[in-house]
């Protein structure tokens, strides 16, 4: 009797190993997006909380991106087309990128941004993502999004 108790036991254990290990592989190890090397942004931006750096980090990162997602925060008034310019002026032809200000002190620029990232850890589409976007933050204001 003692060895079919051991039996039973051996099995019950290999049974919740197998599940933690599965369940732990089919976490992601990485997000589904890169972020820029905190050396691409300004040394201004190196005080900002990590929320704010991390946006910079992903709009310098992932352009094709937020170029698809708008901002809701009035920007549209300066000429910025999607959430990108928020964080991005220009990019020259050699790459180098001008940083723009103004989601330094625009809490929803970085929050709809911090929205996309999570959406795509998610493994939500890029319309899903504006549709969201779109029902979530056009009560703050107009679409910047032609």
């Amino acid at each position: 009797m003692f060895c079919r108790w051991r039996a039973v036991l051996y099995a019950f254990c290999l049974t919740v190993f197998a599940a933690i290990t599965l369940a732990a592989c089919s976490q992601p190890d990485s997000p589904a997006y890169h972020l820029a090397s905190l050396d691409a942004l300004p040394p201004e931006l190196h005080a900002q909380p990590t929320s704010v750096q991390e946006a910079y980090r992903f709009a310098i990162a992932n352009p094709e991106i937020l170029k698809q997602v708008p901002c809701y925060c009035g920007c549209g008034s300066i000429g910025h087309t999607s959430n990108y310019q928020c964080y991005v002026l220009d990019e020259n032809p050699n790459g180098i990128i001008q940083i723009d200000n103004h989601a330094l002190g625009c809490s929803i620029c970085v929050d709809i941004t911090r929205d996309v990232m999570r959406m795509l850890d998610e493994g939500k589409s890029i319309p899903d993502i504006k549709a969201y976007v779109d029902s979530t933050y056009s009560k703050y204001g107009p679409s910047n999004m032609p």
